[in-house]
């Protein structure tokens, strides 16, 4: 063998070597990354406490802004002119029908009457004789001895005789009713306020309002509805056996009043200019926490009760698509987006996205992403379902 065929031989056998070499770094570090792979722990599933989202008949309600009014409500002012003497009453206190509250100076007011009982009197004596008078012309006419003239000046007399004592009798009535004026008297029960004039001023009709009294038990609550509310709480007429839709309260600080009352009215037009129907409640306040004129929140319950599919409140999570919750398939989270309904206590009523019977998850959601296993428990609602 020549020198050059050795060297090209050996070229030959130091290729081979390296590509050897290569290939074999290439298998076994295939081989260990394979090994390695092989070796990763799978994804821990998380732990997770899940309910079912169960279907189930709840009546829909809607809320609105309301107002508190009095059933009754009265000013209270002088019918006759003179000295005010007393104040029978504390301001705030609660008021019986019929009970007295003002008291004007009489003394003048009996004289009027003992005047007017004189001039009856008159009146009735002048009557007497003109009736003496007619007789006794009638008797003369008999005889011959009178003229018809005179007879019926006679009977002319006696007429205005007769007018003359109606008139007496309507101005004694009239002076006994102004004297009865003089004590003024509640004409409703209820809460009375601040009196506006106190003992020792004159009044009179022109005065103005000397105090306001306004019924307490039981008390309106008046409220504006939408024209779509409207026609989904279907209250457009009240039903003739009574049945009502229902109405509850809640203050300005969030405690729920704890009577409840029906509708009771809805007014026969819509408000223009806010396309509203104004509808009212009659609701009972025997401890007196309703007040004429307070702000509060009116939840009205609709007349019929509808299948909706309820999930707790804790399992909704909010984003800026929507609302949605979590839910367990094959032992992994899925996201449900929903449409959220009206609330049932805790819990709410889901319009869309959820057909009863999933398992939804409420408790371990800050460690949940769509698609991670999940290791279910299911937890038990003793409270807070309405």
């Amino acid at each position: 063998m020549s020198e050059q065929s050795r060297m090209a031989h050996a070229q030959r056998f130091s290729s081979a070597l390296r590509l050897s070499s290569t290939t074999l770094a290439a298998l076994l570090i295939f081989g260990l990354g394979a090994g390695a792979l092989a070796q990763q722990p799978a994804p821990t599933a998380v732990p997770v406490g899940t309910v079912i989202a169960e279907k189930r008949a709840i009546t829909q309600t809607a809320d609105f802004v309301g107002r508190i009014e009095a059933v009754n409500r009265v000013d209270i002012r002088a019918r006759v002119t003179g000295y005010l003497e007393e104040v029978l009453f504390k301001d705030g206190a609660t008021v019986a029908e019929g009970a007295p509250l003002f008291r004007i100076e009489r003394s003048p007011f009996e004289a009027a009457v003992e005047q007017a009982q004189g001039a009856l009197e008159k009146a009735q004596g002048a009557l007497q004789n003109a009736t003496v008078q007619r007789q006794r012309a009638e008797d003369l006419l008999k005889t011959n001895a009178g003229s018809v003239a005179i007879r019926d000046q006679r009977v002319a007399d006696e007429k205005g005789a007769q007018g003359d004592e109606t008139t007496a009798a309507a101005n004694l009535k009239t002076a006994q009713i102004n004297l009865g004026y003089t004590e003024i008297r509640a004409p409703i029960a209820g809460r009375i306020g601040r009196t506006k004039v106190t003992m020792g001023n004159v009044v009179g009709p022109d005065t103005g309002v000397l105090a306001q009294i306004v019924s307490d038990n039981p008390m309106y609550v008046t409220f504006p509805v939408s024209q779509r509310e409207f026609l989904a709480l279907k209250t457009n007429r009240l039903p003739a056996d009574g049945q009502a839709p229902l109405v509850s309260l809640k203050f300005s600080d969030g405690s729920t009043y704890d009577q409840k009352g029906r509708v009771d009215f809805v007014d026969v037009s819509v408000e223009r200019t806010t396309d509203t129907v104004l509808v009212r409640a009659t609701l009972p306040n025997p401890a007196g926490k309703l007040l004429d004129g307070t702000l509060v929140r009116v939840a009205v319950q609709a007349d019929k009760s509808e299948e909706k599919v309820l999930v707790p409140q804790s399992a909704l999570i909010a984003d800026q698509q929507g609302s949605y919750v979590f839910a367990v398939e094959d032992g992994k989270a899925v996201v449900k987006r929903v449409k959220v309904g009206a609330e049932a206590g805790s819990y709410v009523a889901i319009d869309q996205g959820l057909s009863g019977n999933e398992q939804i998850v409420i408790q371990g959601l800050q460690n949940l992403r769509p698609g991670v296993p999940v290791l279910a428990s299911p937890v038990t609602l003793t409270t807070g379902r309405s």
